[in-house]
């Protein structure tokens, strides 16, 4: 039912998109258009994604699953620095970062912790991707804040350009260490999950699945460069700052198909693909997205440096240590989840405000 609503959605929101950019609709209508198109094309990636995990196996599965529920950031954000709007891509990166740990780790954590008392995942993993979190988002995003307190632009963009490569090369030693080097050295079979996960059969075949992400990926692009042009607008009619754009809007509209992929991950009790979804795509945004956005905003008249806002860096360092503290232990239940979800709504709260 629910990917019949998401099929028609995306089948009437492209046509519409495309008409209304034509004829320049109202730039509100066409905010909303654009929102929920993209949230419809993600849906058929999370499906795409979802079937290939089946063939992949958890780990894979998830690495995909973020890759491409991060494509459609990506997208957007490269957009948004071609319009020279730094101040909402760096405000979209930390939504992704806070909207992955909190909200989509806390609802998989809460939506499957009321149909299983407990759940467990892979307690090595767990303890390597906090490790991960700590380095990428506590050290690699509060380091350029205290070293540029005292630098011009240019050092600061220079700092940042040498902070984005060493992350950039990290992340591909840490995929290089969980997919090639260490694979299967620190599996855990739990419950039958495993068995469980062989019975069953993905939606799609491989080649159609890759078919319909292509698509979709080139779909999204399109009404992406067409979102980023309503947002001044959008701002001015509701009295939003671009911050909370950035971190509330952008980012749950460009991380949709990961919260659905996670949330019904977790439903199934599939906990390894659900928090690699969640953990994985926050390690991502952090080591891969934003240093990748730093050397890609050099083609554009304004350079993008890697310094957040106070705000921005303070919710992120509690996100993460929040996420460490919770996950560390390789289970999680329902009451957990509403933490993570209590911490995301205070913090939604803050950044409405400010």
């Amino acid at each position: 039912m629910v990917n019949k609503i998401f099929t028609i959605a995306a089948f009437i929101g492209v046509p519409l998109s495309i008409i209304g950019s034509l004829l320049h609709w109202s730039s509100i209508l066409m905010f909303v258009i654009y929102c929920l198109t993209i949230i419809a094309l993600s849906s058929f990636m999370g499906r795409a994604t979802e079937s290939l995990a089946i063939v992949a196996g958890p780990r894979i599965g998830g690495l995909l699953n973020a890759t491409f529920g991060n494509a459609v950031e990506l997208i957007i954000a490269i957009f948004a620095l071609r319009e020279g709007l730094t101040e909402v891509v760096l405000a979209s990166l930390t939504g992704s970062v806070l909207g992955n740990l909190l909200l989509v780790a806390g609802l998989s954590f809460f939506i499957g912790g009321l149909k299983y008392k407990r759940q467990q995942f892979n307690v090595y993993d767990a303890r390597h991707n906090s490790g991960l979190l700590i380095f990428a988002v506590i050290v690699a995003f509060v380091i350029p804040e205290v070293f540029t307190m005292n630098m011009n632009a240019g050092k600061t963009l220079s700092l940042s350009i040498g902070i984005a490569i060493i992350l950039i090369v990290l992340y591909l030693a840490a995929l290089f260490f969980k997919l090639v080097t260490h694979r299967g050295v620190y599996q855990v079979e739990k419950n039958g999950e495993h068995g469980h996960a062989h019975e069953e059969t993905p939606e799609w075949s491989v080649k159609k699945s890759i078919t319909i992400l292509a698509i979709a990926t080139l779909a999204v692009a399109y009404v992406s460069e067409n979102l980023v042009h309503t947002f001044e607008v959008v701002a001015e009619s509701f009295g939003w700052s671009e911050l909370f754009i950035g971190i509330i809007i952008v980012a749950i509209v460009g991380n949709a198909a990961e919260h659905a992929s996670a949330v019904v991950m977790a439903y199934k009790n599939k906990m390894d693909i659900a928090v690699e979804i969640a953990i994985g795509s926050t390690l991502q945004i952090a080591m891969f997205v934003a240093p990748l956005l730093v050397l890609v905003s050099l083609l554009f008249p304004n350079g993008m440096s890697l310094v957040f806002t106070l705000p921005e860096l303070i919710s992120m360092v509690t996100a993460v240590l929040l996420m460490v503290s919770i996950s560390n232990d390789g289970e999680t239940n329902w009451f957990e989840g509403a933490t993570l979800l209590a911490a995301y709504a205070i913090m939604g709260i803050g950044f409405y405000l400010l």
